[in-house]
């Protein structure tokens, strides 16, 4: 099967990483499904290729918003090639002791829950499709690796992403499904805009740091989803050279 008859599902994909991998996997051929919260931000990411884009709202901290979008995917494309759970967000960076109930709830909801149940649901479509089988990667942060200040909830999740893809790839072995994640360090998005000024560091300071050009996350993400489903990269750390993260003090 060529890229060209592939189809994607690509969540978050509205703005930043999520923007930048589906507009490169139509680059690379491939049919994308944008989800995301806001349509006008997913319409703005399908400009560059209307034809090959299809725009999904959902809101994926609803379960029965994930229901309908996968069902949409099945009814139009009939197969699911590659899910990419690439939606997050995070709670207010406040003293540990002072993260509310609510807050940790809804990050647990869109970070690791929405992932599980879009995982369940890519499973589904996968295991019986023709060719049978497909891709799943997570977007686990280098969060999933080692916490920035003030991060439990956002930090704890990315962490057990990591649990969920190492169950997704024994699971989805019998069923050609592979699964890796790709654990990203200070991509150039808006998001990471006050990184260029200063944020807090562990030692109480606050210091800029190094960012890199989005396109080296894509360009990855794409590697990724290119392999064949005899091969898969299980785990995969793609960030700016210069941002601390390997050294200590």
């Amino acid at each position: 099967m060529s890229s060209s008859d592939k189809i994607a599902l690509v969540t978050g994909a509205g703005s930043g990483i999520g923007r930048a991998c589906a507009q490169a996997l139509v680059t690379a051929g491939w049919q994308v499904v944008l989800a995301g919260r806001r349509r006008e931000a997913l319409e703005e990411t399908a400009a560059q290729a209307p034809d090959r884009m299809v725009v999904v709202p959902t809101d994926v901290a609803d379960p029965d918003q994930i229901t309908a979008l996968f069902d949409q995917v099945k009814s139009r494309y009939g197969r699911l090639d590659l899910l990419f759970n690439n939606a997050g967000t995070g709670a207010p960076p406040v003293p540990f002791e002072e993260v509310s109930l609510a807050h940790w709830k809804r990050v647990v909801d869109v970070n690791l829950t929405a992932p599980f149940l879009c995982t369940q649901h890519a499973f589904r479509i996968m295991k019986d499709q023709d060719p049978r089988g497909g891709r799943i990667i997570n977007n686990g942060s280098i969060s999933a690796h080692v916490p920035r200040p003030r991060s439990a909830a956002y930090t704890s999740t990315k962490h057990a992403i990591t649990g969920l893809t190492r169950s997704t790839s024994l699971d989805g072995r019998a069923y050609d499904i592979a699964c890796g994640q790709i654990d990203i360090g200070n991509a150039g998005t808006d998001m990471a805009a006050p990184m260029r000024t200063g944020v807090p560091q562990p030692n109480g300071t606050v210091a800029p740091e190094a960012v890199m050009d989005v396109k080296a996350v894509a360009d990855a993400l794409v590697y990724m989803a290119s392999l064949p489903l005899e091969a898969n990269v299980q785990f995969m750390t793609v960030m700016a050279t210069k941002m601390p993260f390997i050294g200590r003090g």
